[in-house]
């Protein structure tokens, strides 16, 4: 009978206590300063499934800005109805959390693989505190993780997958960034395209209302942790702005002059992002092991950093996306890996603890967005940076070798077979 090894022992073993203490402080036994970031469970998500197992969306909550299929994660605390609906749902939450830390594990110890991802999601999911189980992102990750470790070898799975999440909270679309040209794109982008149409189909037939979402956001401001909100925190700093910030849409946000330009700039800047990954599958020569999770990596890194809106809990995706790249060895998305869990070390400082000095756009405050966003930037410029040299510059480079090579043992047969005639 075969025993656990020393590594899968630490890990569990880190994995309880750490998780242990993540549900004290869920389950309100233990507080972290500033607001009670629960209550959008007991309140907000709970008020939606009253809504919602009455047959309908909720049509007149401008907060639900979410796909069709985000139902299925605010109905599911249902599935246990001997608890409270809260704390079904953090027990929900503990359950994702220990789905993908199992298939980090099992993963990292195949032939070639690395635990260093099951470190990164064990690391990281903590450092966000309780806002880690009081979103339903931990479940869209685990869809996430599972469609990308399934993916290297069932593009169909991949693709049904990523269609669910798209229906779940749109971004894991950009998991199918990095598939390899040919049969592997058409596969997992026609199950992606097939099961996300099914999903659709059905929630449309379920409840009115399910498109509702797409009118949700249009007075949106810019939401006050974002990279734009920059301008407007240094502004208000020296006294050089006099909007107003207030709770709109389920977030806080920057409300008045230049708003808008700030807003259109954040979507121009997120155009751009897309336009750099739309050229970087063009200019690919190699899609290798990792090129898949990398590009998945990178795609949402870009798209959350350039987002006029970055909510907390949007650090889980990137953790999750950078623990499934570092089960492999030869991934070079360490250094971007790293920066994403200091910058969700910070984001905790932000939110809750110090949201406070945010809203307040003082000192502090300014020194937290300034370090959690500088993080995010440098870690997708690094990220974009080792993508594309080791997908185009690299591949380009070898093959030019290689051609400069063959030319003069060519010429040299061809002098030769000139002087022997």
């Amino acid at each position: 009978m075969k025993h656990p090894s020393g590594p899968r022992l630490s890990l569990a073993a880190f994995w309880l206590v750490s998780r242990a203490v993540l549900l004290l402080y869920t389950f309100r036994v233990v507080f972290v300063p500033g607001p009670d970031v629960t209550t959008d469970v007991s309140v907000i998500y709970f008020n939606w499934y009253e809504v919602l197992r009455g047959g309908t969306y909720p049509l007149d909550d401008v907060t639900w800005q979410y796909p069709p299929a985000a139902a299925f994660a605010i109905l599911a605390p249902g599935l246990l109805p001997f608890l409270e609906y809260a704390h079904a749902f953090f027990v929900l939450a503990l359950v994702c959390d220990a789905v993908v830390f199992g298939l980090l594990v099992y993963a990292g110890g195949r032939p070639g693989k690395s635990r260093a991802g099951a470190w990164v999601w064990l690391v990281g999911v903590p450092l966000l505190g309780p806002t880690a189980y009081s979103r339903y992102d931990i479940m869209v990750t685990a869809v996430a993780v599972t469609a990308l470790l399934a993916g290297v070898r069932n593009p169909r799975t991949m693709g049904v997958l990523a269609g669910i999440g798209a229906l779940l909270k749109v971004w894991p679309a950009l998991l199918l960034a990095g598939t390899a040209r040919g049969r592997v794109t058409r596969r997992s982008w026609a199950a992606a395209a097939a099961s996300g149409a099914a999903v659709l189909a059905a929630c449309l037939l379920a409840a009115p209302g399910a498109l509702a979402f797409l009118t949700f956001q249009r007075d949106r401001g810019t939401e006050v942790e974002s990279l734009g909100s920059l301008v407007f925190h240094v502004a208000r700093f020296f006294g050089g702005w006099h909007g107003e910030v207030r709770l709109n849409y389920g977030s806080v946000e920057f409300l008045g002059p230049y708003v808008p330009l700030v807003s259109g700039a954040a979507m121009a800047l997120t155009a751009l992002a897309f336009g750099w990954l739309v050229l970087w599958r063009l200019r690919a020569r190699e899609f290798g092991a990792t090129t898949l999770c990398d590009a998945a990596f990178v795609a949402v890194l870009l798209f959350t950093t350039t987002s006029r809106v970055i909510s907390p809990q949007y650090m889980l995706w990137l953790v999750g996306l950078a623990a499934v790249c570092l089960v492999w060895r030869r991934s070079r998305m360490r250094r971007a890996a790293l920066m994403v869990l200091a910058a969700t070390g910070v984001t905790i400082l932000e939110f809750p603890i110090w949201f406070s000095h945010v809203v307040a756009s003082d000192a502090l405050g300014l020194a937290l967005l300034f370090v959690r966003n500088g993080l995010l930037v440098a870690a997708s410029l690094v990220a974009g940076r080792q993508l594309w040299r080791q997908t185009v510059t690299e591949p380009r480079l070898r093959a030019d070798r290689a051609a400069s090579a063959r030319v003069p043992a060519q010429g040299g047969h061809r002098d030769g077979a000139l002087l022997n005639s």
